[in-house]
């Protein structure tokens, strides 16, 4: 089965990179993580953020989660800046299949390969999708 969520997770990611205002690119985070340990989750994805930020050298940021917004998703957060609340990333954290895959974009100008070899170093698996 996970032959079939792979590239079905790659091309929903793909989608969501679609030309707009801002070119990006993302990543997939699979984690072992299961509904059960999601505080280690929570600070997965503040530790990502943080790496995110650190080689967009966005300055200091903060974390927007959706969780009382209607117009934002469960699981659905967004790094911003302090000083001007200017986007700097956003992730959905998906249950799938089990364990939580979750799905980070950000600007394209951070270095894909350097971010990537900073968050493997979480120990999580690690899908590049870049804008093509």
């Amino acid at each position: 089965m996970d032959d079939v969520l792979e590239p079905d997770l790659i091309e929903r990611t793909k989608a969501l990179l679609e030309p707009g205002d801002i070119e990006l690119n993302g990543i997939i985070v699979h984690t072992e993580l299961e509904s059960d340990q999601e505080s280690s989750l929570h600070q997965l994805t503040l530790d990502i953020g943080e790496c995110i930020a650190e080689r967009a050298d966005a300055g200091e940021t903060y974390v927007y989660s959706g969780n009382d917004d209607p117009q934002f998703g469960l699981n659905q957060h967004q790094g911003l800046t302090l000083a001007e609340d200017a986007f700097v990333w956003e992730c959905q954290q998906l249950l799938r299949d089990g364990t939580f895959d979750v799905v980070f974009y950000y600007e394209a100008a951070v270095d894909q390969a350097a971010l990537v070899a900073d968050v493997e170093r979480e120990n999580v698996r690690v899908t590049s999708v870049e804008q093509e």
